[in-house]
């Protein structure tokens, strides 16, 4: 009988029970695929991760989990791995070897807190969105304000600019139709300026909404810097989660310009609310 130890952290959130949950196996190195995923399906949170030791130059390598499938890249398990893991390690700043490379995140601490982290995520390839009809029908919007296009750093997302927050709030997706979509996952999203509102739907992988999207928030802001409502350089402000009472925060900055992007950088604070172990 194996004992593993676990933690349970809310990503993108400074107050316990609301941003997106996550579970972080601490010793989970020595697993198989088929017992993660099925440890993944047990918490049936957005995302599982199991850590295990570097290989490539890191501090940690870290596997995620969906419920359904194994993933190389998402951004809130990636920052509450760092902030666990920062916890007992005295770091100003966590290498996270993914799917995707290794992923730099900066800590910022009151004493050996941890109360925030920037992470540095990989650079997303950009390209249109051939299928609108069919995923304007599926989310039940007329159209989108900004060009719809497709953002892969790793898992891929799908940006929907709609024209108020009242709108993007009444939203009430066909989730089986959107499934269907070839399209990763959907951010929905209404404001103007540095702040907006996201709503974040991935059926496909088992998530019909999701809390906190921290791998989507960096393609959201270099939509935005792309499409000229917010500059480069801007801290965008994210509020996403409200529709399913798990209001998140997430900040995301993008450097460069549009033919050349520089950074993207995506920060958030994490609470842990748990710890236990399973005995398998």
């Amino acid at each position: 009988m194996r004992e593993l130890r676990y933690v349970v952290c809310d990503v993108f959130t400074d107050r316990p029970l609301r941003g997106n949950q996550l579970a972080v196996f601490t010793n989970g190195a020595s697993l198989d695929v088929d017992t993660m995923q099925a440890l993944a399906r047990e918490m049936a949170f957005s995302e599982t991760v199991f850590v295990g030791p570097a290989t490539a130059g890191g501090h940690a390598r870290i596997r995620i989990f969906t419920p359904v499938r194994e993933i190389p890249f998402a951004g809130h398990p990636t920052l509450g791995s760092a902030f666990v893991i920062g916890t007992t390690v005295q770091l100003d700043e966590i290498r996270l070897e993914t799917g995707k490379g290794v992923v730099p995140v900066r800590l910022e601490r009151e004493g050996a807190r941890v109360v925030f982290g920037w992470m540095m995520q990989p650079i997303p390839s950009v390209t249109p969105f051939v299928d609108e009809r069919a995923l304007l029908a599926a989310l039940g919007v007329e159209r989108s304000v900004l060009p719809i296009e497709r953002y892969d750093n790793g898992p891929t997302h799908t940006q929907v600019v709609m024209q108020s927050r009242e709108q993007l709030m009444a939203l009430t997706p066909n989730l089986s139709a959107l499934a269907a979509v070839d399209v990763g996952t959907t951010a929905v999203v209404a404001g103007d300026g540095p702040r907006v509102t996201a709503r974040v739907f991935a059926p496909s992988a088992g998530i019909p909404e999701d809390p906190a999207t921290g791998s989507a928030a960096g393609p959201l802001a270099l939509h935005l810097a792309r499409h000229g409502r917010i500059d480069f350089g801007d801290e965008l402000i994210i509020d996403q989660g409200e529709a399913i009472r798990r209001p998140s925060r997430l900040h995301a900055r993008v450097t460069g310009h549009a033919d050349a992007v520089d950074s993207v950088e995506v920060g958030g604070a994490a609470v842990v609310v748990a710890r236990g172990e399973f005995k398998i």
